[in-house]
Formats: structure tokens, C-alpha cells, sequence
């Protein structure tokens, strides 16, 4: 950036929100007046047709009971598969071959459980250091399901930098010894985005299967599954796609694969038509839904109906356009008017590289994001010393994020932050 030609000025800012052309859609959501949400990348907002998808989904069950399984607007029986459906096109898959099932970790189990078959030297599975918990306490159980050691079977790729992986480090991991190797779309603290497209081609190259979780990128950045032949992947519906919290989430696998005996078998995993035959002999979907388990959870489901409408109108070409303008706008004005106050911008600058949220860091890290808190932005702070703030192309405006980043300077420079504790809550 050529900080004596960015325009830093109230005024442009809402210059860029009058060329928006997704602007209307933040009247579809639930925005608290007084309050900037930039924590869209850890819970997204409440929109107005997920509440109505879920009172619809509510009134069905009262005026159904029972026969709400096949009957009413969305029949329950057949919801995981429809959302399925819809959601492929988010990741660029065939239909058949996304399913609406489970939360992350369930998910992960399930794909792992199936996937990872240790075979005389291949053994390991290849995950990298920066990963959140969750996928690595999954693959490190899975592991000892099959009766093996995790400390010896679980190869992490180290981090050049602390904040970002180099795809160099993963391809030269893909030893002989790898079968299975699972990794992040986006990586939770610094948004890098890893080449998916890549990764997967080097690692069929050594016949390995891949895996990626999806949870920082569905829903923020286009996929081409088609085209990468990723072979499974999974992730939750709660950030971008503001489906609500805990919502049900989903998984993908690549229609080569649908010949496998899912690892983790339950009643949902039938064929429909033989599901209610209540044979003691599987007779398993011949399509992704043979992943889910147990009986969905329609209420939790719900919101998704009204969240994906938004997105099929909005398109994940135009959110991602967005996305990108307004985080490099936000690194410029990070840059014009927060120099010399401490901050590092620990996500990648170039736009191939970033996802949806911008990650700084400093010292005072949970202290300023109790005080940008006080002030009515809601931030995500990440241990240690990480403030996530995501700027969501659905409901959030350049204001938001001219007034964020004044705010934050005026909490350095009164140094409003030092009455506050610099350790995280109970929720972070």
C-alpha cells in the first residue's frame, strides 16, 4: 500500500458501502443497533430466514407430529440429503456426494474411521502443528482404536514462521509411510489458505488419500472438488453459513469412494428404501449418506434451509470478491493508522493466500479485546496473543471497519486496555 494515495477518510468508506452490491443482504440479518460484529468466522449472525426456517421446521413438527417425517414442506426423512444438495455447490461437488449430518469432530471420526486403514508400512497419518484441537484429539484416538501409538503414528508438519504452513513442508512429508493425511482449507488463526487443488494431486501422486476441514472456508472462498479431487472433507455450518450454534454439520466424499463400508455404520446409513426393512444386515446409501449415523436433528438442521436461500441468491463468487475487497481494505487502514502501536498483521497479504478474516497480533491481545468489547466490537481473541476480526460479506459494511479500526486506535493511544486483565474468559 502507498499510504500517501490510501484514502483513510470516513467518507470513502461509505463511498466503497454505496458500490456494494451486496449491501441489501444485511437487512436480511439480526444486527444488534450500537454493536460492530466482527466474530462472524467463529459464530455467524442470526439472519431472518434462518429464524423462519426453524419456526417453519417447529410448526411442522406441531402440526405433523409423527408424519413430519414424510410430510409438510421439507419432510424430515429426506432433509440431509436436499441440504446436501444445496450445499454442494459452495464446494464445487456433485450432489450425491455432500451430505447435512453430525458436527465436525463426529464427522472426522467417521472419515477417518473409514479412510484410514494402516497397511504394512503405511501406517501414519499426516496432520500439520497449527490445526485446531479437535482434529487433532480425532486422529490422535483413531489411531489408538486401530492399536497404535499417536505419538509415533501422528506426523505434524512444523510452521516455518508460527503463523502459516508451507506447502513445501507437507509434499516433503508425504513420505511412503503416510496413508492418510487430513488438513485445514483455511487455517483458524492466520486464515492462510493451503492449495487444496495442489496438495491433493501431490498426495495421489504417492497414493495417499486427503482430507481437508472445511470449517474456516465453506461458505467464505469458492471450491472446485470436481476439479481437485479432494477425496473427503468436512466441516461445520455455524461461521460463514450462520446456521446457528451447534448447528448439524456436513461432510463430502468423492463419489470414487462410494463403494466403502462407512466406518461408523448406524440405521441412517441405510438406503432409504431399506432403511425401515429393520434388517440386521447394512444396506448402506450408495451416496454420501451412507456417512451419517444416527437420526438427524431437525431443529438443529433447520436454520440451514433459510442460510443457504441467502447464499444461492448472494453466489460465492460475488462473497468472495467482497471478502477480499474489504479485508485488504481493512490491512490498509490497519497499516495508515495503527503504525507504531505494537501490531503485527499475521495473516497472508496476498489475496490467492488469505480467507475471510483478518488476524493481528499483540502483546495485549486479550486485554484490547476486552476493551474493543466495552466499545461495542465483538472480536475473537486466540491464544496467545491473536485478535481475529472478520469482516462478513454478507452483513458487515466498510463503516464497520473504518470505525473499528479508529476505535482500536483510540484504545491504544488512551491505553484504555490496561484496566483489563490481559488472560482470555472461559470462552475465547
Amino acid at each position: 500500500m502507498d499510504v500517501k494515495t490510501f484514502d483513510s477518510s470516513y467518507e470513502h468508506a461509505l463511498q466503497l458501502d454505496l458500490q456494494d452490491e451486496l449491501a441489501s443482504f444485511r437487512n436480511e440479518f439480526y444486527v444488534k443497533e450500537g454493536t460492530i460484529y466482527l466474530d462472524g468466522n467463529s459464530l455467524g449472525l442470526m439472519s431472518k430466514r434462518a429464524e423462519a426456517s426453524l419456526l417453519k421446521l417447529l410448526d411442522s413438527w406441531k402440526q405433523f407430529g409423527i408424519d413430519g417425517w414424510t410430510e409438510g414442506e421439507h419432510p424430515w426423512f429426506y432433509l440431509s440429503e436436499q441440504l446436501g444438495s444445496l450445499m454442494a455447490p459452495l464446494i464445487g461437488a456433485l450432489p450425491e456426494e455432500v451430505i447435512v449430518t453430525g458436527s465436525t469432530t463426529v464427522n472426522l471420526h467417521q472419515l477417518v474411521a473409514t479412510f484410514y486403514e494402516p497397511v504394512g508400512k503405511r501406517t501414519k497419518i499426516l496432520a500439520d502443528e497449527l490445526t485446531f484441537p479437535t482434529d487433532i484429539y480425532a486422529l490422535q484416538s483413531q489411531i489408538q482404536l486401530k492399536g497404535l501409538n499417536p505419538d509415533e503414528q501422528l506426523v505434524q508438519v512444523k510452521s516455518r514462521d508460527g503463523r502459516t504452513i508451507d506447502e513445501d513442508d507437507v509434499i516433503n512429508a508425504m513420505t511412503d509411510d503416510i496413508a492418510l493425511i487430513v488438513l485445514p482449507s483455511v487455517l483458524y488463526r492466520s486464515g492462510q489458505i493451503l492449495n487444496m487443488k495442489r496438495l491433493t494431486e501431490e498426495a495421489h501422486k504417492r497414493g495417499i488419500l486427503i482430507g481437508f476441514d472445511l470449517c474456516h472456508s465453506i461458505g467464505a472462498i469458492p471450491h472446485d472438488f470436481k476439479e481437485w479431487d479432494v477425496d473427503f472433507a468436512f466441516w461445520c455450518n455455524y461461521k460463514y453459513l450462520s446456521a446457528g450454534p451447534g448447528s448439524v454439520a456436513g461432510l463430502y466424499v468423492n463419489r470414487k469412494h462410494f463403494n466403502r463400508t462407512p466406518g461408523l455404520a448406524g440405521w441412517f446409513s441405510s438406503r432409504k428404501d431399506k432403511q425401515f426393512d429393520m434388517e440386521h444386515v447394512l444396506t448402506s446409501a450408495e451416496d454420501a449418506g451412507a456417512y451419517q449415523m444416527g437420526t438427524p436433528h431437525i431443529l438443529s438442521v433447520a436454520p440451514l434451509i433459510g442460510s443457504l436461500e441467502i447464499f444461492q441468491e448472494a453466489g460465492i463468487e460475488r462473497l468472495r470478491k467482497k471478502s477480499l475487497q474489504i479485508t485488504r481494505y481493512m490491512i490498509d487502514l490497519i497499516l495508515s493508522e495503527l503504525d507504531g502501536m505494537g501490531f503485527t498483521i499475521g495473516n497472508p497479504l496476498d489475496d490467492e493466500r488469505r480467507g475471510g478474516h483478518i488476524y493481528l497480533e499483540h502483546a495485549e491481545a486479550a486485554r484490547i479485546c476486552k476493551a474493543l468489547k466495552e466499545n461495542g466490537v465483538i472480536p475473537d481473541f486466540r491464544a496467545p496473543n491473536g485478535i481475529r476480526l472478520a469482516p462478513v460479506a454478507l452483513y458487515n459494511t466498510y463503516a464497520d471497519v473504518w470505525h473499528t479500526v479508529q476505535i482500536l486506535k483510540k484504545i491504544m493511544m488512551e491505553e484504555q486496555y490496561k484496566k483489563f486483565e490481559n488472560k482470555r474468559g472461559v470462552v475465547a
